[in-house]
């Protein structure tokens, strides 16, 4: 194979990626990997294992080397400078110590050798520039078309972890941690109480962690928080992620306006839930988003017991003071991400996303008992009275993926059935 260099070139030409180069080279020489040093972080990355950053002594002198002379040999290893126009940007290591003739061979391959891989690594930056694009695009249209932070938020995130694979990516909304659903880095919690509405992006001296503000007519909304796992962040990923911040903020700007001037029309004047109509777009979403990302996703109905008798016995007024109450507890006992909507008359709908079903009944229970021992003061209505006190029936459903949303709201309304017939004042699941 060695005679045959144009074979040899006809095998690296049709070679799609950095494993096909190494295995091509294989067949010739006793080669153990390849290196490409990355000017942007003065280092070394192995280009055929998914381009991981090497940290050797032993490579750094040969490199340094291989600077002024094309073979080096080493104690074990020998070493072979690749170069693009007269400068070095690689080399290949081998395992063992080169004959001259593989020597001779390598005078005349290496020239390929380097424009291939300097092929290769264009084609990524370019597919790279691609996929930056697409995402500003995106980003750019749900701006047009969404308005619900608990709803783009998870989009966008998904969208920069694709363009950014090798690193981790959170989103944090007024110091909060918005996607994903956990972070277990302190020193991220620590970092992100350093920033402001004047802030530029924070890199850790390690270049592992970076924190890019979003900020909006002077407004610190939160931050995108990149931590990596091989890799480190180059100069071209922190321009793009700045960027992408920009753009981010702007959508979440334009949803928090948005939300306000919908405050009125969407939530329910007398609990502070949403209404019917946005807790239906609410269902929609979080179903939607649940099969997108395959996490869990619970339901609780909710009604009053025996309302109609308050109403009767204490009048009007006295059942919307109670509504206000009930609500005021069911607030308290949920996640800020919990959503919670008045879904007619004295009954509620509560959704959970990240939650299992024995998790979801743990949570019903807790607010069966907080509205139970919850005393209601009607003596400003009704002076001859003091207070009241009112129990809820509960019914709890797991969303399926093979279910539409409303047999997902459905089977907890059955359960909320069984649970009133069966006594009221007690938590159903749905079976």
């Amino acid at each position: 194979m060695i005679d045959n260099l144009k074979q040899i070139f006809s095998f690296l030409d049709g070679c799609s990626n950095a494993v096909d180069i190494r295995a091509v080279l294989e067949e010739v020489f006793p080669l153990k990997a390849i290196y490409i040093y990355d000017f942007t972080t003065e280092s070394l990355r192995d280009f055929s294992k998914s381009w991981m950053y090497i940290k050797s002594k032993e490579l750094d002198d040969a490199f340094e080397k291989l600077q002024s002379k094309k073979y080096y040999k080493g104690k074990t290893n020998s070493y072979y400078a690749l170069c693009n126009n007269n400068k070095i940007i690689g080399m290949l290591e081998f395992s063992e110590h080169l004959y001259d003739k593989l020597l001779e061979f390598l005078e005349m391959a290496s020239f390929c050798i380097s424009l291939k891989i300097q092929n290769m690594i264009l084609s990524e930056r370019m597919q790279k520039n691609i996929d930056f694009h697409d995402s500003m695009k995106n980003i750019a249209k749900i701006i047009e078309t969404q308005y619900e932070i608990n709803y783009i938020v998870p989009i966008i995130g998904e969208m920069i972890d694709k363009f950014v694979s090798d690193h981790l990516v959170y989103i944090f909304i007024n110091n909060e941690l918005v996607w994903p659903s956990a972070c277990r880095d302190e020193k991220i919690f620590e970092l992100i109480k350093c920033l402001n509405n004047k802030s530029e992006y924070i890199l850790t001296p390690d270049k592992k962690i970076g924190l890019f503000p979003l900020i909006s007519e002077n407004k610190l909304l939160g931050c995108i928080v990149t931590k990596a796992t091989d890799s480190v962040l180059s100069e071209k990923e922190i321009e793009y992620l700045e960027q992408l911040s920009s753009q981010t903020a702007t959508t979440i700007n334009r949803a928090n306006v948005y939300a306000e001037i919908l405050k009125h029309a969407t939530l329910d004047a007398l609990t502070g839930f949403y209404n019917r109509r946005q807790l239906e777009e609410r269902v929609k979403q979080e179903v939607s988003s649940a099969k997108r990302q395959k996490r869990n996703l619970c339901v609780i109905m909710s009604d009053i017991d025996f309302f109609k008798s308050v109403n009767d016995t204490y009048g009007h007024a006295v059942g919307d003071l109670v509504l206000k109450s009930v609500s005021k507890v069911i607030k308290s006992q949920l996640r800020d991400y919990d959503i919670a909507g008045r879904y007619g008359g004295e009954e509620f709908l509560l959704l959970l996303p990240y939650t299992n079903l024995d998790e979801a009944k743990i949570v019903a229970e807790r607010l069966r008992k907080s509205v139970e021992s919850k005393k209601t003061d009607i003596s400003k209505i009704l002076p001859d009275y003091k207070d009241i006190s009112v129990t809820i029936s509960l019914g709890v459903a797991q969303y399926n993926s093979k279910e539409y949303e409303k047999v997902f709201i459905q089977n907890a309304d059955k359960a909320l059935y069984e649970a009133k017939e069966s006594g009221r004042n007690k938590v159903v699941a749905y079976k």
